[in-house]
């Protein structure tokens, strides 16, 4: 794999990582605890395949760049969503690993009341990181290209 394909795969893990947050969900909501648990344990690692993969990105473009970080090329308006967007994703996305951490610890416990009140926290939170991870991706190198 070329490693200027990091961030479409790390979009992938983002979007793997919302459908086995949105499935689990719905296991529990179906008292399925099992499965529930098995699919919100691979939504973890997925996400920390996703952060370690995120890590090696940045150290890339550091490397071959000099900057962490890709300029987002779109003006106006759209820079103003983009980084509404970007602000509040990294913002919670600080969050997330801590959360899950917890969440799933508790859960693990079988800490039943203590799990459902930070999963009610925490559940939301990793999604809108996860699904917002996907959105910065799309806009950050397919939507809104540099003309060449």
């Amino acid at each position: 794999m070329n490693l200027d394909q990091l961030p479409a795969l790390n979009a992938t893990l983002n979007g793997l990582s919302t459908v086995l947050l949105l499935v689990g969900y719905r296991l529990i909501r179906q008292r399925r605890v099992e499965q529930h648990r098995m699919v919100m344990i691979a939504a973890f690692v997925v996400s920390v395949v996703f952060l370690g993969c995120y890590l090696l990105h940045k150290w890339h473009l550091y490397s071959t760049t000099g900057s962490y970080n890709t300029v987002f090329p779109g003006e106006g308006m759209w820079r103003a969503v983009y980084l509404t967007i970007l602000i509040t994703h990294v913002a919670l996305a600080a969050t997330v690993p801590v959360l899950a951490i917890i969440t799933i610890r508790r859960g693990l416990a079988m800490s039943v009341e203590t799990h459902r009140r930070i999963a009610k926290i925490t559940l939301p939170i990793w999604l809108y990181v996860s699904v917002t991870g996907v959105i910065v991706y799309f806009m950050l190198y397919q939507w809104f290209r540099p003309v060449s």
